[in-house]
């Protein structure tokens, strides 16, 4: 069977970086599991694997813009010092309350009375090195569509699904 939209996908994967470094990797025994066309992985890594067969291997490129996007000049910002813990240091991460969720903050530099922060994606201005391996690919099963939406229990509707 060959991916494609809407079929559960099992990759065995290794992200590497421009230099070499590996940044992520499935578990031995344990690949990614995902809904082609569902959004969940990058739209570039999507692409690249559709019509892949089950047990092929393929070392995909992705580029930034398909992948975490370009760095955006904009999301580093000079914040006061007063809202940081007292150690706060250059590379240090903050989770902190965005519009849209949560949001990661890496400090870039602490100055005087001012941190500057970065809130792009750790990836962002990235070029992408996929080594993957398809383990499966089958129409999903109900189940396979629930464990995949975080399931369905009463603090997540109001215990009004249609899914139990």
């Amino acid at each position: 069977m060959r991916i494609e939209q809407n079929k559960l996908v099992a990759l065995d994967y290794t992200l590497t970086l421009d230099s070499g470094e590996i940044i992520d990797k499935s578990e031995s025994g344990d690949p990614l599991l995902f809904l082609h066309g569902g959004g969940t992985i990058i739209s570039g890594l999507e692409k690249q694997l559709l019509g892949l067969e089950r047990g092929a291997s393929a070392k995909i490129t992705i580029e930034a813009e398909e992948g975490y996007g370009p760095v955006n000049p904009e999301l580093v910002q000079k914040l006061p010092k007063r809202h940081f813990p007292d150690e706060v240091a250059e590379g240090m991460t903050f989770e902190a309350q965005g519009a849209h969720g949560p949001v990661v903050l890496l400090v870039r530099e602490v100055n005087g009375d001012h941190v500057l922060v970065d809130l792009n994606h750790p990836l962002a201005g990235k070029r992408l090195h996929f080594d993957v391996h398809v383990a499966d690919v089958r129409e999903p099963t109900e189940e396979d569509l629930e464990a995949l939406s975080g399931g369905c229990g009463e603090n997540d509707c109001g215990g009004d699904c249609h899914c139990k």
